[in-house]
């Protein structure tokens, strides 16, 4: 289980088996390089033991509270202030915990597992419940997989969602009976006690208390404060650290807080592009870079990524077919050339409306009560008139999305215009007995029940909640985690310190998306810091050009899969070979839809 994560560590390695445990760990050093700090890790009173994957940025604060309690430390490392922290406070240590992490603490005393993971869920945890009792668990899927008694049986639930979403959703995996452990949960393991995953952290009330602010000013300037405060903290590092940099807003924010701690020339940011010109931001990034003052470097990556393709798909973990897993790959590697820590400017979208299906949100919702024919004629008239291009979510492509779901309720106008495949479409891609065992079955109720713990909220409010439990958890975040570790780089978010994620919960909506201004409160926040152009520049997403690989480069990867022996059982080759048609034809861009095909398949040949 350890060398399958050895990309996650490649540091150190060690394994600690005592009776009816064993915990495993693999290192990527980042606090405290000394081998004194390696993991499983035992404390001063020889009670417990960890195994821990992320960081604590508050672990200094927390060291001196620890040490007035009387605790002990021998290492300067943050596992250790963790570590302390369990021991003393239990369970409750968690609320004090600024962090990504996941964790399992062994109790040698009462033979007693604790397993938890943070607010966001930006690390990682898979666990298989075994049937003679007991509990295996692991940051990756690969690693569980090594366990003889974890089943290898294709979960049909996890199927329907990643055919409509092109991921999976964290309440399922790919194999039936695995779970993930959700974020902001823990979970006791104790022999002849059932498991019951225990919430410690409710985002939803934090929407339902909106903070009266004075004016727009005040509120900006909070912002500002505590995104510096957040981007300091994510400045600890024993090793070299840089940032990635889009050019962006998001990336530009972080950056530029980054400089008010350290002089500009020694701060290192990376950026990656493509050949195909509208998927190339390293322009952008250079200007930023250049008003910034930076230390930046960059790389245009080769159009052809079919020699890495099974690679990247065995990097994701399950079968994951986000476009922009492709460039975060690539600059993870290149990054990783020069430092071993990057910031990253993900989860602003999320938090400050940043994406255009918001945009859509507002006109839906006063377009609902429309007839539904006028909608539909509109549909219609898009179809048959819109150019079909392969450019990066052009206008016409938006227009499409947008019609398709304008005519649905608000959540699943909301959820359609993230889908891939239609309920019916996900079903025709697969082979008859497959989409039989599906029939029943719908992705979109997975999705809709984080609706409900914030029913009584504004919509866009409902909106920003049920992304941020879905989109972010199970594809940004993935994307994020899987890509950067693939190549040993630890990836930082600050905009997901759980005190903005909170603030941004309590702001109004009409400070996140005044009029159709996405990200308006983040804008007016960072007017100091930047300038008007990379503020006001619009949001292109970090996708790769996979509309134009899967009619080239990708299309024998393609074609074997709905002839392969082990996996044309699980297709249905007529309809997968009339996507590819209508495709090569312009009749519409499947792109999205073939590229999803694609991972699932050379997935299930990897597996």
């Amino acid at each position: 289980m350890t060398e399958r994560l050895w990309h996650r560590g490649p540091d150190a390695g060690g394994i600690f088996i005592e009776g009816p445990a064993g915990l495993g760990h693999r290192r990527l050093s980042i606090i405290d390089v000394r081998p004194s700090a390696n993991q499983p890790m035992i404390n001063s009173a020889g009670r417990f033991i960890i195994v821990f994957n992320g960081e604590i940025y508050n672990y200094l604060d927390l060291r001196k509270e620890l040490e007035k309690l009387g605790a002990k430390f021998i290492t300067e490392s943050d596992t250790e202030v963790l570590l302390e922290a369990y021991s003393y406070w239990g369970p409750s240590c968690l609320d004090r915990l600024n962090g990504m992490f996941a964790f399992a603490v062994w109790d040698r005393l009462q033979e007693r597992l604790f397993l938890a993971r943070d607010r966001l869920g930006e690390k990682p945890l898979f666990y298989y419940p075994l049937t003679n009792g007991g509990i295996v668990f692991a940051s990756e899927l690969k690693a569980l997989r090594s366990d003889p008694d974890v089943p290898h049986t294709i979960n049909p639930r996890a199927i329907r969602q990643f055919l409509s979403l092109n991921y999976i959703l964290s309440s399922e995996s790919i194999l039936e009976g695995v779970r993930k452990l959700g974020p902001a949960e823990y979970l006791t393991v104790e022999e002849g006690k059932p498991l019951h995953p225990v919430p410690y952290w409710d985002l939803a009330g934090k929407f339902r208390v909106k903070q009266p602010f004075k004016n727009e000013g005040e509120a900006a300037e909070a912002l500002a404060v505590l995104v510096d405060d957040a981007v300091r903290l994510r400045l600890a590092s024993d090793v070299p650290l840089g940032a990635f940099l889009s050019g962006g807003l998001d990336s530009s924010t972080i950056i530029a807080s980054m400089c008010r701690f350290r002089s500009p020339s020694e701060t290192h940011t990376f950026s990656v592009g493509f050949s195909e010109p509208s998927y190339n931001e390293v322009s952008w990034a250079r200007r930023a870079a250049d008003f910034l003052g930076v230390n930046h470097r960059d790389t245009v990556v080769s159009a052809d990524v079919a020699e890495e393709i099974e690679q990247i798909v065995y990097s994701a973990d399950e079968p994951f077919a986000d476009t922009s897993f492709i460039p975060m790959y690539c600059l993870a590697r290149f990054a990783r050339g020069h430092v071993s820590v990057c910031l990253s400017g993900d989860g602003a979208d999320e938090l400050f409306a940043g994406y255009d299906t918001y945009i859509a949100d507002k006109l839906q919702h006063f377009m609902w009560h429309f007839p539904k024919f006028f909608i539909s004629a509109g549909e219609g008239l898009a179809m048959r008139l819109l150019p079909v291009t392969w450019r990066k979510v052009g206008l016409e492509y938006k227009i499409r999305q947008f019609l398709r779901g304008a005519a649905l309720p608000p959540s699943e106008a909301h959820y359609s215009w993230r889908t891939i495949h239609s309920q019916q479409d996900g079903l025709d891609v697969l082979a008859p007995e497959w989409a039989y065992t599906l029939a029943g079955t719908d992705a979109y109720e997975d999705f809709a029940m984080w609706r409900e713990d914030v029913v009584d909220c504004h919509y866009l409010d409902q909106a920003f909640y049920m992304d941020i439990k879905t989109w972010l958890v199970d594809d940004i975040l993935v994307k994020v985690d899987r890509a950067t570790m693939a190549h040993s780089l630890e990836a930082r978010v600050p905009f997901l310190d759980h005190r903005l994620v909170e603030f941004a919960a309590s702001l109004p909506v009409s400070l996140k998306l005044k009029g159709m201004q996405k990200k308006y409160i983040l804008k007016q926040s960072q007017r100091r810091n930047l300038s008007k152009e990379i503020i006001h520049r619009s949001k292109e997403g970090f996708n790769a050009p996979v509309s134009h690989w899967v009619s080239s480069s990708l299309r024998g990867y393609i074609d074997d899969i709905i002839r392969s022996d082990k996996t044309k059982a699980f297709f249905n080759r007529s309809y997968i070979e009339r996507l590819l048609a209508e495709h090569d034809r312009g009749k519409a861009d499947n792109g999205l839809k073939l590229y999803g095909i694609l991972c699932l398949g050379l997935w299930l040949k990897q597996s």
